[in-house]
């Protein structure tokens, strides 16, 4: 392309758009309004000031009618850009016609007295789109170098009308930019520009369009193979603030300073990570000697009975096979929990269905409640209900429930207690309800039973663990929910209290 060509008349730099500025001799700040042909809703894109006025309209008229103009795109409020619109309504003489700009600029260019009414784009989705089907997309580039500026993409064309960004100012004009224009690019940006980070975010916008032209307000076209690297020298380019020599160097302590307190973090986090693996490991041994604690007993109680009737003469074989076979459950159990457990944060672990009754039996014959006379037992229970995780974890959970209940009754010396476990389905959900008479959780411990290391009993009887981990196991392992509420009579006297477990059914 011819890098000035007859500015004199209107320049086709597109099909169906053009160039209708005027060429001021000698003066670096070349201003460039453009139209874009569509009919009777022709677009005038940023006319200019007065002193290209007349310029500018006798390039119109050339081309079209000036009552085909709809719309008036002005992509800032300055005078350069806005100053002849009144007097270009005048012309136009249209009550349809519209200032296609943002709510931001709207508010100021009434000062020009201008009538039209106003499209702003930040009311209509950011999009023009006329009844012919002819459609603009605008981009917003706040603050480069107005609060409400954008630039206006033609998809078809694929030409950015680009306001004060990509501007020049040039001693020696060329209508169309070559390889040196960031040279002359730079002042201005540097000059108009509020800051590096500013300009760096309008440009990141802009650089993912697909674009063949930048046609700014000021300066040279510029064409589809010089764009790319010029985004690229733009983004380096120190501006506005960044030209201040003690704002760059309070930036550049600024930065230091943060790399700093990042360092600082990094080794604190790493500290973190630490403590917590400390914490984790302290976390899974008690949590372990929780589950033992319970076989531990039965175990230890048997071999006390063994060596009672041994030594009495007392044993038969039929009941040294019985207690070896308990407590052979019971060291499988046991060791099936440190298998469980120094597996716990391992995402592959094996998961299947499995009955929820032959999970809920084991659970009670490990806690051993069965042979404790002075428990009753009420099992509502059946076999049909499946859900899907790991058995063991199910089995933990319920040990860790009824454990609790079985301490409890220790404490009080309840003669009498009575343990009701029920399995329903509902709405898809699977619930099991765990309920006794034992007087229930102080209200104030409620909300409080399924924290870390909390515990109502002496440290001799828990580590405060049991409970927790049965919530992360049901709640993180199982997506379901584990939750505790006292039970009332109707004259309002507590009696016990009921865990729910809710799965949602899979099968």
């Amino acid at each position: 392309m011819s890098k000035l060509p007859d500015t004199t008349q209107a320049v086709l730099i597109a099909p169906n758009i053009y160039w209708v500025g005027m060429y001021l001799k000698n003066d670096p700040f070349q201003c460039h309004p453009y139209l874009i042909i569509n009919g009777n809703e022709s677009i005038l894109i940023d006319p200019g000031s007065m002193i290209e006025f007349s310029e500018t309209i006798r390039k119109v008229k050339t081309l079209i009618d000036m009552k085909d103009i709809k719309y008036i795109i002005l992509h800032h409020q300055d005078p350069d850009l806005a100053a002849a619109v009144p007097e270009i309504e005048k012309l136009i003489n249209r009550d349809d016609l519209q200032i296609v700009t943002h709510s931001r600029i709207s508010l100021l260019i009434k000062h020009y007295l201008v009538t039209s009414s106003y499209y702003n784009i930040d009311q209509h989705d950011n999009k023009l789109i006329t009844s012919s089907g002819f459609e603009l997309e605008f981009l917003l580039t706040p603050y480069c170098h107005s609060p409400g500026a954008f630039v206006s993409y033609d998809p078809d064309s694929k030409i950015l009308f680009s306001g004060d960004i990509f501007g020049g100012i040039e001693e020696s004009w060329d209508f169309y930019a070559d390889e040196t224009y960031f040279s002359k690019a730079k002042q201005f940006h540097q000059e108009y520009m509020p800051s590096k980070d500013i300009f760096n975010y309008a440009l990141k916008k802009i650089e993912k369009l697909d674009i063949e032209m930048i046609a700014p307000q000021h300066g040279s076209i510029i064409e589809k193979k010089y764009i790319a690297k010029l985004i690229q020298d733009m983004k380096n380019l120190d501006c506005g603030l960044y030209i201040e020599e003690k704002y760059n160097q309070e930036l550049t302590d600024t930065i230091e300073e943060l790399k700093k307190k990042e360092q600082a973090l990094k080794e604190h986090s790493l500290l973190l990570l630490e403590q917590s693996k400390r914490a984790e490991i302290g976390e899974m041994i008690g949590n372990i000697a929780h589950q033992w604690r319970q076989p531990l007993a039965i175990i230890n109680t048997s071999l006390a009975i063994l060596k009672e009737k041994n030594k009495a003469d007392m044993l038969s074989k039929e009941e040294i096979a019985d207690k070896l076979q308990k407590m052979e459950k019971r060291v499988l159990y046991m060791s099936e929990t440190i298998e469980d457990f120094m597996n716990y944060y391992t995402p592959d672990r094996e998961k299947s269905y499995f009955n929820i009754k032959e999970a809920v039996e084991k659970a009670l014959d490990i806690v051993n409640l069965k042979s404790n006379r002075s428990i009753h037992l009420n099992l509502l229970l059946n076999d049909t209900h499946n859900i899907y995780g790991q058995i063991n974890e199910f089995v933990q959970v319920v040990v860790s429930i009824l454990s609790n209940i079985n301490d409890l009754i220790a404490i009080k010396k309840a003669e009498e207690t009575n343990i009701t476990i029920s399995l329903y389905e509902q709405n898809s959900l699977i619930t099991l309800i765990i309920k006794d008479d034992c007087g229930g959780i102080e209200e104030e411990n409620l909300n409080k039973i399924f924290d870390p290391y909390f515990t109502t009993k002496h440290k001799s009887m828990g580590t405060g663990l049991g409970l927790h981990i049965a919530k992360m196991i049901i709640e993180d392992n199982m997506n379901g929910n584990l939750s505790a509420k006292n039970i009332y009579l109707d004259d309002g006297r507590k009696i016990g209290a009921e865990f729910i477990i809710r799965v949602k059914n899979e099968s």
